[in-house]
């Protein structure tokens, strides 16, 4: 996996506190009302041919990044957080210069019965 261990590379670009507002969730009340979700992304890639042409088309454009991430999360309701971070990994490494990614789906308002401040899932994958 390519992160702080430098397997791969260590350049990143992170996205933290993505807020979408979404419908999925286990329960109808949660398909029907919807609930805000938090999204963080870190992809990781080489920045050194963006870092020497500073050619943005040579990296991935962070803000498009977000769009197409909040897009995601906000088309075709799931059941589980742990499918929808599958999906959003799989956005980010539809970018060619993405080796790697790590994606956590925060559920702020999950239906929990005890007081709790988030509840989180956290996957990494990598380009096959």
């Amino acid at each position: 996996m390519t992160r702080q261990d430098g397997a791969r590379g260590s350049d990143s670009i992170t996205l933290t506190g993505l807020r979408v507002h979404a419908n999925h969730g286990v329960y109808d009340f949660e398909r029907e009302q919807g609930q805000e979700f938090v999204i963080d992304v870190t992809a990781w890639l080489d920045f050194a041919r963006a870092a020497t042409s500073d050619d943005v088309s040579a990296t991935v454009h962070y803000g498009e990044l977000a769009v197409e991430v909040a897009e995601a999360v906000r088309r075709d309701p799931v059941d589980l957080i742990e499918t929808l971070a599958e999906r959003i990994a799989g956005v980010v490494l539809a970018h060619p210069p993405v080796d790697a990614v790590r994606v956590t789906v925060h559920k702020p308002n999950a239906p929990i019965t005890v007081p709790f401040a988030d509840v989180s899932v956290t996957i990494d994958r990598e380009r096959a």
